[in-house]
């Protein structure tokens, strides 16, 4: 049920009740990926590809440790599933992470109702429910904790100390592992650092760069976050991802907004105007930049989403700092944006 009193029926796996935020995702193949993507924290989530599972389940495909959904609602889950690398049914990857699942759902009125309308709060029930208590879960506030939940809880390390070219500072606002493979594959020793982790931690350690991490939520929550960023703005060079692109803004004196449905896939065409291409990209936002809170800052927009015109990435004037909102690491998505890490290496390399 959503909160505008839009009901959907179909079978629930699972008698744990779950309340978020209901949102959509149009990838047609990368669930495992998009179901451990930390970004979705809270989130009650609809795949609008019809079949979902028909691959199997392999850990070498997970994001993170878990999985963070509310909840999962699909038209329809594969109970045998076929290929080399299949290691588990889908339904068996959900309840061993203590995920509900509705299946049976058209899926795609419910995508379109979210699209006219915006995101709404919705919850995942058995029928028999009462609706005071369906109604009492509808007016449950909106979360504010997501990064704090999925954040690292200590400090770790990535790659080989004495082989790579490159140390790396990682803020972890909700960091995918592809991520780290793409940095690490590229030569880089990285320190990932919990999300609250202060400025002067961060900069005593003397990295080459700065990274900022994907994450879920609304960025302006970020209070402790954003100061820290603007203390380490010009010290090193600095590339943000997703929710790392969105923090950057804030500190910088932008502003940020919700969207009306977001943009979540893995097939969202991009325009880059400092390579001159067009890239499809994987995609996990449900807020943006303000365009109009830019003006008159030293920032210049180098991506910009071909749907919408919404911004998807910026480079900073006075700082050696570039940030853009989609994935370039995959997982799911396509592979061939991974230039912007060398990008990266290079601003690290005096370039």
């Amino acid at each position: 049920m959503l909160k505008d009193g839009g009901v959907y029926e179909g079978t629930l796996y699972s008698d744990r009740r779950a309340v978020g935020e209901v949102v959509f995702t149009t990838g047609m193949s990368g669930y495992e990926e998009t179901l451990t993507d930390p970004s979705y924290c809270g989130q009650i989530v609809i795949f609008t590809y019809p079949l979902i599972g028909n691959y199997g389940c392999n850990k070498i495909f997970d994001q993170s440790d878990g999985c963070c959904y509310e909840g999962l609602i699909v038209n329809e889950l594969c109970d045998e599933p076929s290929s080399w690398r299949n290691e588990g049914t889908i339904m068996e990857f959900l309840e061993r992470n203590h995920i509900p699942v509705l299946t049976g759902v058209d899926t795609r009125a419910i995508t379109r109702r979210i699209r006219a309308y915006g995101t709404l709060q919705g919850v995942m029930v058995p029928a028999d429910t009462p609706d005071e208590e369906v109604q009492a879960l509808l007016a449950t506030p909106e979360r504010h904790d997501q990064v704090a939940q999925v954040t690292t809880k200590e400090v770790y390390h990535l790659g080989d100390k004495e082989k790579s070219k490159y140390s790396v500072a990682v803020m972890d606002y909700g960091i995918k592992r592809n991520i780290l493979r793409s940095l690490v594959a590229r030569g880089c020793y990285l320190t990932v650092y919990p999300a609250e982790t202060s400025a002067e931690e961060v900069l005593a350690a003397d990295p080459d760069g700065i990274f900022l991490s994907n994450g879920p939520g609304d960025p302006a929550d970020l209070k402790v976050e954003i100061e820290n960023i603007r203390k380490m703005i010009g010290k090193k060079p600095i590339f943000g991802i997703c929710m790392g692109h969105q923090v950057m803004a804030l500190a910088n004196g932008a502003r940020t907004r919700k969207m009306l449905f977001g943009h979540r896939g893995i097939n969202q065409p991009v325009r880059d105007y400092v390579d001159h291409k067009i890239m499809i990209t994987s995609q996990n936002h449900g807020f943006m930049v303000d365009e109009d809170s830019l003006k008159g800052l030293p920032v210049e927009v180098i991506n910009r989403s071909l749907n919408d015109g919404t911004i998807e990435g910026l480079k900073y004037l006075e700082h050696p700092t570039f940030t853009v909102q989609f994935h370039p690491e995959a997982s799911p998505g396509p592979s061939g944006n991974g230039y912007l890490f060398d990008r990266f290496i290079k601003m690290m390399g005096g370039h």
